[in-house]
Order: structure tokens, then C-alpha cells, then sequence
């Protein structure tokens, strides 16, 4: 079992997620994972399960040598100013999970030297299933592979360039929301067509592990699987080409683009 020592400043509810993630998956000893909060009140069950719950941020990153910066954007340059004193570049790396703050800006607060990583997980690293995407800077190149690693453990992990972490934070973050309303939908549907809500979405569910399974599995195109299941004139392709004329796939997509512009303009404020 590792014994590197993590800091997750921000104990909401990506913080508590890669907190619980990292300690049900078992590389980590949850003596070791430090999880901070303001008002640690609604996470107090965690200190239960062996983990390190306290309020003491300075604490938390003295102790530790992984830093993840996991609170809201507005209270990052705060809870900068307080830990700085603290941070040593020898020691520390710095791993911000915070939607539309750069690299840089963390720098600018913290000084060059550091190790600064940006991750865009999503919650469903709680149960190994994230999809995450990193952007290292130079300075972080030498701890890629175990930050990586990290990852790795919690789900699939993506290297990318960090002009890529906007279209990420869609994809990755919000695209859970995007999903589950697509499974909503589908199991609504499932109502109207005669099941009752728990098989309609338990129906829901399973299709859609399959979809993924098959993807991944075969390396396919979402094209090639859909013409496997496609005959003429039958219920599917009439199904299919009822929702595209009802604006499916560009009310989809649109969402997408959307809430990419709501980031962009948060860079901007």
C-alpha cells in the first residue's frame, strides 16, 4: 500500500468523491488522506473510516506531498494566501480540479517552481468510473506517470493539451448531468410504454452499460453499432429518424456548446 500522503482541500462533493474513491480502492491508507472543510459537520462519518477529517488547511498540506485544490473558484485565491506560507516546491504538488482556473494563475499565487496539474474528473471517480483529463505544466513533468497512476485507479485518464480543459470540463464534468438526463428520459419512456419506473430504469441502466461495453470493447464507431441493430423499414430506424426530425442530436450538441461558452465567460469575471 502507498504511503504518499494526499491533502483534498475541499471537502464537497468531488472532494468527498475522490476522497472515498481513493480509499475503497485500496491503494491508498486512508490514515493518509487528509480531507479538509470549513465545516466538517457533514463529513464527519469519513473520519470514522480511518480518514484524516479537519478543518486545518495548513495542517493538511504540511503533512502531505499531493495537494488537490478542490473547492469553488471564488474561494481559490483565498485558500491560496492561507497555505502559501506553507508550500514548498521540493515537496509539493499542486493538482487543481477548479473549473476555468489556468495554470498560470495558480502560479502567479504560489510561485513558478511548482509541480501544477489541472484534472477534470468527474463524480463518478467515488466508484472507479471516472473519465479524467490532466494538463501538466513544465514543472510537473517529472511526477506525470504518478499522477497518472493516481487517476488511473479512480477510472480512465486522458493527457491533454490545457486549451482542451474547457471542452473537458463539458465532456467529463458536466456530460455526468448530460447522461443521466438521457437516462431519465429513457426511463420515462419506459413508463409511458408500459413498465413501472423501477424496471423502466433499471432497463435504462443496463442498456446503457451495454453501449459502453460495446464501444469499448470493439472499437467501433457508435455508426457501426447502430447499423447492426437497424433493419428496413423497422421500429428502430423509425425511432431513430423521429428523434433526429425532433432535434435530438443538435438539442445535444447544443447543450454542449453552451455550457462551454458559460466557462469561457467565467474566465472572463
Amino acid at each position: 500500500m502507498k504511503q504518499e500522503k494526499i491533502a483534498i482541500l475541499g471537502g464537497g462533493n468531488l472532494g468527498v468523491a475522490i476522497a472515498e474513491g481513493l480509499l475503497t480502492k485500496g491503494n491508498y491508507d486512508a490514515a493518509n488522506i487528509y480531507l479538509t472543510r470549513r465545516n466538517i459537520r457533514s463529513i464527519e462519518a469519513l473520519r470514522d473510516k480511518g480518514l484524516q477529517v479537519t478543518t486545518d488547511n495548513k495542517l493538511a498540506v504540511r503533512e502531505s506531498r499531493l495537494i488537490l485544490l478542490c473547492v469553488q473558484p471564488a474561494q481559490l485565491p483565498a485558500l491560496l494566501e492561507e497555505i502559501s506560507p506553507w508550500l514548498n516546491p521540493g515537496q509539493h504538488v499542486l493538482i487543481s480540479v477548479i473549473t476555468s482556473i489556468s495554470i498560470q494563475t495558480i502560479a502567479q499565487a504560489v510561485g513558478e517552481d511548482f509541480a501544477i496539474i489541472r484534472s477534470m474528473p468527474n463524480t463518478a471517480i467515488a466508484i472507479h468510473q471516472s473519465m479524467t483529463c490532466l494538463a501538466f505544466n513544465e514543472k510537473s513533468r517529472g511526477v506525470e506517470k504518478e499522477v497518472v497512476a493516481l487517476f488511473d485507479c479512480l477510472g480512465s485518464t486522458l493527457v491533454i493539451e490545457e486549451e482542451l480543459m474547457a471542452a473537458a470540463t463539458v465532456l467529463c464534468a458536466s456530460g455526468i448531468a448530460f447522461y443521466m438526463r438521457f437516462i431519465r428520459a429513457a426511463t420515462q419512456g419506459g413508463i409511458q410504454l408500459g413498465f413501472d419506473a423501477a424496471d423502466a430504469l433499471k432497463i435504462a441502466v443496463q442498456v446503457s452499460k451495454g453501449v459502453s461495453g460495446l464501444l469499448e470493447t470493439n472499437r467501433s464507431h457508435p455508426e457501426q453499432e447502430i447499423d447492426k441493430v437497424t433493419t428496413p423499414r423497422g421500429c428502430t430506424i423509425a425511432g431513430l429518424n423521429e428523434m433526429e426530425h425532433q432535434g435530438f442530436s443538435p438539442a445535444f450538441i447544443r447543450g454542449l456548446a453552451t455550457s462551454y461558452e458559460r466557462i469561457q465567460n467565467m474566465k472572463k469575471q
